[in-house]
């Protein structure tokens, strides 16, 4: 196996192209997330299916394992959050919401199709999403959101290691779906500014310190459990908790922003 050395990645910047009238309802993030079909069709066809892939029987396991967990933790409805959303009697943001979950669920069906490139079967259940898709259920919107911020913030790090794979269809894959998550984020943080406007500096820093613990917690699992796979990518799992950690930390200050 040939360990690749990890560049630096980029940062995100989260003032690039974002909608900034968050008095406003999120038309411009419906017609971002409804521009990207159109999109997607073309990065898609890019991904060649047909290839036979390179990696050693170890590597292949590997990969084919984590991205069962990660095609599990895509594959939800999102029922829970959009009930949520409705109570704000706000149908452009239901709108937008449903293209979300739309483009987590085609990040599902592209796992479920590099698994079945592998001869690997999807999850059917596994502790790590059952807690944290119980976690969400429990909470209210706000905090739901901010549980899907860390969820994309922390495992940001994780794609771009699959992006350095020696196998074109997980290059391929992790490529496709970054140009989702990097927006995801964005997302994510125009809802929290939204959310917490108005917030006493008090509920801001309650919300970070409780955040802070869940990022800590997803991202010593993802370094964990998903080790190996991070290593093919050329970093450890200690660099990548650093890294993914700094990922949420830059994000949520932006959400937090008074």
């Amino acid at each position: 196996m040939i360990q690749q050395t990890a560049p630096a990645t980029p940062d995100i910047d989260l003032e690039a192209d974002v909608p900034h009238r968050l008095s406003s309802p999120f038309t411009e993030w419906a017609d971002y997330f409804e521009k990207n079909l159109e999109r997607h069709a073309r990065l898609d066809a890019t991904i060649p299916w047909q290839s036979t892939t390179p990696l050693s029987a170890f590597d292949a396991a590997a990969i084919a394992r984590s991205l069962q967990r990660f095609e599990l933790g895509e594959r939800g409805e999102g029922t829970s959050l959009r009930a949520k959303a409705r109570l704000l009697d706000d149908p452009v943001y239901d709108a937008t919401l449903s293209l979300f979950v739309a483009e987590e669920q085609k990040h599902s069906a592209l796992f479920g199709r590099a698994l079945e490139r592998f001869g690997v079967h999807p999850l059917g259940a596994h502790w790590s999403d059952a807690a944290f898709v119980r976690l969400r259920r429990l909470l209210g919107l706000r905090t739901e959101i901010m549980l899907f911020l860390i969820a994309e913030t922390v495992a940001l790090e994780y794609f771009f290691a699959l992006e350095r794979s020696d196998d074109p269809v997980i290059r391929g894959v992790a490529r496709r779906v970054l140009t989702d998550e990097v927006e995801h984020i964005r997302f994510q943080v125009a809802q929290l500014q939204l959310f917490f406007a108005g917030a006493t500096t008090g509920t801001r820093m309650l919300a970070a310190a409780a955040s802070w613990i869940v990022a800590v917690g997803a991202a010593t699992v993802i370094a964990l459990d998903h080790g190996p796979a991070l290593r093919i990518g050329g970093i450890g799992p200690v660099r990548f908790w650093g890294k993914g950690l700094r990922h949420f930390r830059r994000a949520l200050r932006s959400a937090l922003a008074p």
